[in-house]
């Protein structure tokens, strides 16, 4: 179950590692890069919400088998929804791009 303040608290510590970067979009694929899932956050009309930039297989996977397999996970403050289907189009591999 994921908890929406852990989740602030990520998109949080990932807002200041990009704005303190040289390379603001490098920084930005780096932490994409280091976790197995990570989410975007948004505000929404129910408060907060949710978009899986990377790792909607695992996801789906743990909601099938219901178990509870550990994985590394972060999230990414953005301002709406088209923001983060354009963040996960943006840092999708090649190829899923070029398919899309």
């Amino acid at each position: 179950m994921l908890d929406f303040h852990e989740l602030r608290e990520l998109a949080a510590d990932v807002r200041v590692f990009v704005d303190v970067a040289e390379d603001k979009a490098e920084a930005l694929r780096t932490v994409i890069a280091a976790y197995d899932v990570v989410l975007a956050i948004f505000p929404s009309e129910e408060g907060m919400g949710l978009h899986v930039i990377k790792g909607s297989q695992i996801l789906d996977k743990i909601a099938k088998s219901r178990t509870h397999a550990i994985y590394s996970h972060t999230a990414i403050a953005v301002p709406d929804l088209e923001h983060a289907q354009m963040l996960k189009y943006l840092t999708a591999p090649v190829e899923q791009r070029i398919a899309a």
